[in-house]
């Protein structure tokens, strides 16, 4: 019998192609599968046997998995290359070209090397006492791993606080935690149990993802015991320790991007997501709703507000003060086919907001109780959770008629009515009783060991069910919650956050966490959704943050009942409305860059240390991000300020968007921050697309222009930037094509060519070139003609008709 006096002993029992089983003395195995030259995974089972579900999650390189899950023997879609197995001294060894991974027989603790230039470095150990959970303790699930005092820790999803996990201790829990604190609050709404471990002196790392449903916890070297040395720590309620090893031996951007496209691709959504979307409580919830929602399109008229949809809060459905499900309220919106068509006339979708528990007094529920819809008591009554200000009960997603009914409701209840899109809310499925069961798809299991696969299967559901409506368009749908793969499905928010200045610095890192967790379709409730109204400033400041990501939505459930609007605050109104020019001017650039996500897995946001792993500047704590690897965004996030100080990355020079001034890289400068111009800057080398058309509320437009930043001397600059029709699923025939731009210079020329390839018609016959005003050499257009030249601010504007 195993113990901590005597651990398991393992040996080699067999090798099946690029699967490794460890054998004990003790019945524990260990599995090692080699799936790439950089990924490696390790399953330990204590006493031999799988306690776990199927994975949902893994899905490398695809667009999805089997709607039961993918068993977790499955090695499809994995490369599987050639690795050398070798065992000396008690250690087991296996290579790849990039990883090596040398497991203590005696024990089993597993020892991770990475090779670069040639050299091996190691960068991960078990701790060296208990390393995993062999029975000794209790039914969890536990990997305890040693701790270096170099390291930072990154990721793990949405989490409040400093980006940097070190020291820090998180729960897993997906919970609707309203008014959170950005900086303090856990655990929050999703659930993905990834973390880049980056070492900034040796500028190497790895990423770990332990590929788990249940409830778990990470404590990253909170906890201290001396009896074991510095530690860090993996706890899951249920299942298997079941981790995948994702090398990250260049940038730190490697692991996620490795780690994305193993758990699949991200949706390729229509472009209008990038636009602005309006939302708030009030309208829905007033007795008057539809006109409240005439006047949101009134005033966005009124006040020149470009905006693309609305996301229709849940007082669409309600009776009385609670609120129901796919039930539409009659008294409130008196002619729903007319409400719609105004919004679709104005060219603004409408996003409705859907919740999957029913409650006890919903008018459907006896039918889907009976139906067998529901996470049920094991006496086959509903298991009953508290859901807003009622009692209900959770759809259960895990049984197909369940899944078949939910299609139907979203189709009649909301599509057939001219709603466009879902938005998957209050999805958290607080399941606590430990003895309420899911069906599982014919495999029963206790329903509190897979929240979160519920929270998945909805969102799923949902996407199938907009497909299946509209086949030749593209979903767009959001979720609140969600886990690994939701980046497959949805756009993504932080929640219902707690207006304060203190929330808007720190959802910057709450953002930037999630990038590198593998999920870049996000954003936050711009201005704030609970606790009292944002002021100007704090709103006009939110606004500025906010054209930057990639998810736009000004939302609110203010104390005093009040909107987040754009006009909400008269003297600010105006600097709103050019702010969100200042947005559809650079959809451009945020749409490639979601096409690159799309494609190959590049995170849309990103510290600044990403792009500089050798800055140690870089690794300070700071509001600052990039978008994408051209944009350097330095957001105003403390009251009062005209100014804002900006570290420049070293490795780089910079060019002020709004002054057209070139700063050298590596020091700090100091730029003028007035409320109506956010301050970022683009790294020189960089090609930027833009809509620089004239664009007003009802009447898009779109004309492409690009920002392009030579270096001075001799060197050359090249960019690129999709188009397609934006919104048809055209793009999967090849039908879309690519803006080419390059920029060669010399110490007294400069020559720009441009061209546009693929399947689809070219869209402009003219185009815009905006260089730097300071650029003085001689310009020449390779395959175009010069129409007009003009110095606008600190930039110079060329406009060229393009040759045939």
């Amino acid at each position: 019998m195993t113990s901590l006096l005597h651990p398991p002993q393992f040996q080699l029992e067999k090798q099946d192609g690029n699967h490794l089983r460890l054998l004990s003395d003790t019945a524990a195995t260990i599995d090692i599968f080699v799936l790439e030259h950089d990924i490696l995974r390790v399953r330990v089972l204590p006493d031999g046997l799988t306690h776990g579900p199927r994975s949902w999650a893994i899905a490398p390189g695809q667009e999805d998995v089997a709607i039961d899950g993918r068993d977790r023997l499955d090695l499809s879609g994995f490369a599987l290359p050639a690795f050398t197995l070798r065992e000396e001294a008690g250690t087991l060894h296996v290579q790849t070209e990039d990883v090596r991974l040398e497991i203590v027989l005696n024990g089993g603790r597993c020892r991770w090397s990475l090779r670069r230039d040639g050299v091996w470095h190691t960068v991960l150990e078990d701790r060296a006492t208990q390393a995993y959970n062999f029975s000794w303790w209790d039914e969890r699930v536990y990997h305890y791993k040693a701790r270096r005092s170099d390291e930072i820790y990154l990721g793990l999803g949405e989490r409040a606080g400093a980006l940097n996990r070190a020291g820090q201790s998180y729960k897993m829990v997906n919970v609707d935690c309203m008014g959170y604190s950005a900086k303090t609050t856990d655990p929050l709404y999703k659930h993905i149990p990834f973390y880049l471990t980056w070492q900034p002196q040796a500028a190497l790392g790895f990423g770990l993802f332990y590929d788990t449903l249940a409830d778990c916890a990470f404590d990253m070297g909170r906890e201290m015991d001396n009896y074991h040395g510095l530690y860090r720590h993996f706890v899951a309620e249920h299942g298997d320790l079941d981790y995948y090893f994702i090398a990250s031996a260049h940038s730190p951007l490697d692991a996620v991007k490795r780690f994305t496209w193993m758990t699949g691709t991200p949706a390729w959504m229509p472009k209008s997501g990038l636009g602005y979307s309006g939302s708030t409580m009030n309208y829905t919830d007033a007795p008057n709703a539809q006109e409240r929602m005439q006047e949101f399109i009134d005033k966005c008229r009124e006040h020149d507000i470009l905006c693309d949809s609305f996301h229709l809060s849940s007082g669409y459905t309600s009776i009385g003060a609670k609120r129901y499900v796919f039930n539409w309220n009659h008294e409130k919106f008196p002619d729903i086919h007319a409400f719609t068509k105004s919004y679709a006339d104005n060219g603004v979708s409408l996003c409705a907001n859907i919740k999957p528990c029913l409650l006890q007094d919903h008018p459907a529920f006896e039918q889907v109780q009976r139906a067998g819809l529901l996470i049920a008591a094991p006496d086959g009554q509903p298991s009953w959770v508290q859901f807003w200000d009622e009692v209900g009960a959770y759809l259960d997603f895990t049984n197909p008629a369940t899944i078949d009914w939910w299609k139907g409701q979203v189709t009649t209840a909301l599509l057939d009515y001219g709603i466009a899109s879902t938005w998957n809310d209050n999805n958290e499925f607080e399941v606590w009783d430990t003895k309420a069961v899911a069906n599982g798809f014919g495999n029963s299991f206790p329903a509190h060991q897979a929240k979160v696969l519920q929270t998945m299967l909805m969102m799923r559901a949902s996407r199938d069910a907009q497909r299946e409506h509209a086949p030749h368009k593209r979903p767009f749908l959001v979720s609140r919650s969600g886990g690994v793969g939701m980046h497959r499905y949805v756009q993504t928010w932080s929640g219902d956050n707690y207006t304060s200045w203190e929330t808007l610095r720190y959802n910057i890192r709450m953002a930037l966490g999630l990038a590198l967790s593998g999920i870049s379709n996000i954003g936050h409730d711009i201005g704030g959704f609970a606790g009292p109204a944002p002021g100007p400033e704090l709103l006009l400041r939110w606004v500025q943050h906010g054209v930057f990501l990639p998810r736009f939505s000004i939302h609110s459930w203010n104390d005093d009942r009040s909107a987040n609007e754009p006009w909400m605050h008269p003297q600010v109104t105006a600097q709103i409305s050019d702010l969100i020019k200042l947005r559809y001017r650079l959809i451009p650039y945020y749409y490639h860059l979601l096409w690159q996500w799309h494609r190959s897995y590049e995170p849309v946001l990103r510290p600044t240390f990403a792009e500089f792993p050798c800055d140690p500047r870089c690794y300070e704590d700071s509001d600052d991000m990039m978008v994408g690897d051209a944009l350097l965004v330095a957001s105003v996030v403390e009251e009062g300020r005209t100014e804002r100080a900006v570290y420049l990355p070293e490795g780089a020079r910079w060019v002020s968007y709004w002054s057209g001034e070139l700063f050298d890289g590596g020091k700090t400068v100091t730029l003028p921050a007035p409320w109506e111009q956010p301050v970022f800057l683009i790294r020189e080398g960089s090609v930027v697309p833009l809509n620089v058309a004239e664009q007003h509320f009802g009447k898009p437009a779109d004309q492409r222009a690009f920002l392009v930043v030579p270096p001075q001397g001799v060197a050359e600059v090249e960019g690129s930037c999709i188009e397609d029709d934006g919104v048809s699923e055209a793009w999967r025939d090849g039908d879309y094509g690519y803006w080419h731009v390059v920029a060669r210079g010399d110490d007294r020329a400069l020559y720009l060519e441009l061209s546009f390839s693929g399947q689809l018609a070219r869209p402009h016959s003219t185009v815009q070139i905006h260089v730097p005003a300071y650029e003085k050499r001689q310009i020449s257009i390779a395959n175009g003609a010069l129409l007009a030249q003009e110095q606008i601010g600190g930039w110079l504007q060329l406009t060229i008709a393009l040759a045939d």
